[in-house]
């Protein structure tokens, strides 16, 4: 069931820049904050998106988020496993802990210090339960105050690769070597074991980095979720198979097939109209949709006159060729370029397309008829990244994604969001499971706002001819390279700055093109790719001589973070 799937970032120490992953299928959970208070006045008809069956019938493991950037990480990791698994935020009480029924926790990392005047804490129950446990770095910190040991600042922090002396080869570290190395990241250090507990293992630093009390509850000052820790990966895998007694019954097969039962009971006979925007995500979720309830859906393209060059043709012909799926092309084009003349914050263009997209979709209901839903590829980052109040209660409001954010108060269907919860990895394995062709399945990332946000400044027709053959001479040379696959996303992006150039025997005046190419595997982070000179050389060579309008073009050498992926 593998897959390839893009390189992991490098830019950061703590990033997820591994092989690739085992296929599974992922989590759909909907978390406690209530996203669509902030961008849609009606609620669901269901209660909820349409995501997969209730938790009950998975086996659960709950991830406690303490305020760690990394969460997300354990989580991918428990569904390597082929584990079930949700994120929940420290504040969620032990009635919502509870009622998922889960058969063991992780608690996160974080920035605090157990001390610290209002830090982090989860429901007590989580250690009186009896279920399993496992925290980790700040997790860790926190089960040895909550039962009763002692945690003091260490006389040196441990920050990096550090040697683990595994000191008993059970538990969590079946399976392990002697000696290991492990990625610290942590200033404070066990000083007094809770009773009960005994030491698994050490480093010159931390002569208590791991801990359990032969009950199910695991302590480790390392973090096991990222590359650096070399069996981190076997680590996680023993909690929840060994110590949890979870089976590996959480696969894209699973996904599919209690999907589709979860998306016929949220729309009984209802009609769907299902946004399709070229890319893998909108696609999966309409075929998702499709085989649910079949001519029920209508999909609809909006062409709003902000895509790549000849991707509205090639989207028409797939859909209504390839996959025989019920299609309406609306060209609005017009429309949109009119309300975005004489834009420039990325926000607002941001608001009004999304505000556009859902009108124009508004006007074709009514040319259909009676429409009760509408269907969205949108995925787990795009939820994390419009949000100011995600699982984890200190998630920064990024950017507004015309998916969550820019949606009008007086929205007139519910909404179905079947990858709501899934990470673009999943989603391809999703497609795949579904057989969807190659050519949809590995297209690259492509923002909804589209090349709006691509261009710097005011949006016109002018620079929109300009951007598509900049960007389609980019992906041409990085397809002729062999490197589409294996980077998340490479564009081109027009700047408003214009500088002089000589071309020929006269001085020229030009815009300035960035070329933008970065690896990653589910946007939360990502690292700049380093490119071949001599592709970057071809790309610039043919920009140059083959737009007239630009005379420059630069390469962004930024990482996420600090920087985004997208320009605006």
């Amino acid at each position: 069931m593998s897959q390839k799937a893009a390189p992991r970032p490098t830019d950061s120490d703590l990033q997820d820049n591994d092989a690739p992953v085992r296929a599974t299928a992922p989590s759909r959970n909907v978390p406690e904050a209530d996203f669509e208070a902030a961008a849609r006045s009606n609620e669901l008809k269901s209660g909820k998106a349409a995501l997969a069956t209730p938790a009950s019938e998975q086996e659960t493991v709950v991830v406690i988020d303490l305020g760690s950037q990394y969460s997300r990480l354990i989580a991918r990791r428990i569904r390597e496993a082929n584990v079930y698994c949700e994120i929940l935020p420290h504040t969620a009480s032990w009635e919502r802990l509870s009622s998922l029924r889960p058969k063991g926790f992780v608690l996160s990392g974080g920035p605090a210090s157990v001390y610290e005047k209002g830090a982090p804490r989860c429901a007590p129950e989580v250690f009186t339960s009896g279920l399993p446990v496992m925290g980790i770095c700040y997790g860790m910190q926190l089960m040895t105050l909550q039962l009763g040991g002692r945690v003091a600042s260490a006389a040196r922090r441990e920050y990096g690769p550090a040697e683990l002396r595994v000191g008993r080869h059970n538990g969590v570290f079946a399976g392990l070597p002697d000696t290991t190395q492990v990625w610290m990241s942590h200033g404070d250090r066990i000083d007094a074991l809770p009773s009960g507990f005994r030491s698994l293992g050490s480093t010159d630093n931390s002569p208590v980095a791991a801990m359990e009390n032969g009950k199910g509850a695991v302590g480790l000052l390392f973090h096991p979720e990222v590359v650096h820790t070399i069996e981190g990966k076997r680590v996680i895998a023993n909690f929840v198979h060994d110590v949890c007694g979870c089976g590996a019954t959480w696969t894209p097969g699973a996904f599919v097939e209690e999907s589709t039962a979860a998306i016929r009971e949220q729309v009984g006979d209802g009609r769907v109209l299902c946004a399709l925007s070229g890319g893998v995500d909108s696609a999966v979720a309409a075929t998702l949709i499709a085989r649910s309830v079949g001519d029920q859906l209508t999909c609809v393209f909006v062409d709003n006159g902000l895509l790549r060059r000849d991707e509205g043709r090639q989207l028409v012909e797939t859909f209504r060729n390839d996959l025989k799926v019920r299609l309406v092309h609306v060209d609005a084009t017009d429309r949109f370029l009119s309300r975005l003349a004489g834009l420039t914050d990325p926000e607002e263009k941001r608001r009004v397309i999304g505000d556009e997209f859902i009108r124009v979709f508004e006007d074709e209901a009514r040319k259909i008829g009676k429409v009760d839903y509408l269907a969205q590829g949108t995925l787990y980052p795009d939820v994390i990244e419009s949000t100011s109040h995600d699982t984890a209660t200190a998630a920064a409001r990024i950017k507004t994604h015309h998916n969550v954010g820019g949606l009008p108060k007086d929205l007139s269907f519910s909404l179905v969001e079947p990858l709501r919860y899934l990470f673009k990895d999943e989603v391809r394995q999703v497609g795949a499971e579904l057989s969807l062709p190659d050519s949809i399945i590995w297209r690259q990332p492509f923002p909804g706002p589209g090349l709006a946000v691509r261009i710097i400044g005011e949006v016109t027709r002018e620079r929109l001819e300009i951007l598509r053959a900049a960007d389609h001479i980019v992906v041409s040379e990085v397809k002729s390279a062999g490197l589409y696959r294996d980077l998340w996303q490479s564009f081109a992006v027009l700047t408003p700055l214009q500088s002089v150039g000589v071309m020929g025997d006269y001085r020229t005046y030009g815009y300035v093109v960035a070329v933008r190419a970065v690896t990653s595997e589910d946007a939360m982070t990502a690292d700049w790719a380093r490119l071949p000179y001599d592709v970057l050389a071809r790309i610039s060579n043919r920009i140059v001589n083959e737009i007239p309008a630009v005379n420059r073009v630069v390469y962004d050498v930024s990482s996420k973070p600090p920087a985004t992926i997208e320009w605006e």
